[in-house]
């Protein structure tokens, strides 16, 4: 957009090379590791067709096959769509010292030239985050639902039952919607609490894969049936020990990025 209203575009450089340290730590290469954190929040995202394994055909192939199709397709997006903001940035001060609620508005207001235009992209931004989150709800009320059928919950009865009418544990759903309601009112009352707690997502997220993996690595991977894409002799064995090791290195930088905000 900036070529039609007038705005240059940004440099190769400022996108490919230049590196902005605003941090106060000394180390560039240490400050790139923690902005690599951002990715982290997307940490609980590829399993979550996992927690819908009952309700799909053939899950043993089909649920490994959706979580590449969600790696793929979301590297490929993620990095076209970078590239394009990055150009399109032609006042970083700007975005660092905005006044609005989200750093991207300021982004898309000298990308497009005016508030209008980015108020649009905004709206853009919004509709898959509001689908995701409808996502994340059908996740989280199966996941309650599969505990109360086990009775590991509280009114395990009440919420294992399966809604005759709506065919799905629609007891767990409104309860998840409840709980994710009352959180959210966190931010009314303190936006520096909000924040903390979402950012803990990551660290207990990571906690829980690490929790999963590192035990199945230490038992000789001898506890855990193997399916269609099993990584058989010592390959699979790389691939668990390079994950614990990234995952205890992303728990360490987590501790570091909370003093950076």
């Amino acid at each position: 957009m900036p070529h039609v209203n007038g705005i240059p575009y940004a440099t190769n450089s400022f996108v490919w090379r230049d590196l902005e340290n605003s941090t106060g730590y000394s180390s560039d290469g240490f400050v790139f590791a923690l902005g690599m954190l951002n990715g982290a929040f997307t940490v609980g995202t590829p399993d979550v067709v996992s927690h819908l394994a009952e309700e799909i055909t053939g899950p043993s192939i089909n649920i490994p096959k959706a979580i590449l199709a969600q790696f793929v397709v979301g590297f490929v997006t993620a990095l076209l769509y970078l590239i394009a903001i990055f150009y399109a940035l032609s006042d970083l001060p700007a975005v660092l010292d905005s006044t609005y609620l989200f750093p991207l508005a300021e982004i898309y207001r000298q990308a497009t030239g005016s508030a209008a235009g980015s108020l649009g992209l905004l709206i853009l931004a919004f509709l898959p985050t509001f689908i995701a989150a409808v996502g994340c709800y059908l996740t989280a009320s199966r996941t309650f639902w599969t505990l109360s059928r086990d009775n590991a919950t509280p009114f395990s009865g009440f919420f294992a039952r399966v809604n005759p009418r709506y065919k799905n544990p629609f007891h767990s759903i409104v309860l998840c919607s409840v709980i994710c309601t009352v959180l959210s009112c966190i931010y009314v009352g303190s936006s520096t609490a909000f924040s903390a707690f979402v950012g803990s997502f990551v660290v207990l997220s990571t906690l829980s894969y690490l929790a999963a993996i590192l035990p199945h690595l230490l038992s000789r991977r001898a506890n855990v049936a193997p399916g269609w894409f099993w990584m058989k002799g010592s390959i699979g064995y790389v691939v668990n020990a390079t994950l614990v090791s990234t995952l205890w290195l992303l728990l360490s930088f987590s501790a570091f990025r909370s003093l950076c905000l």
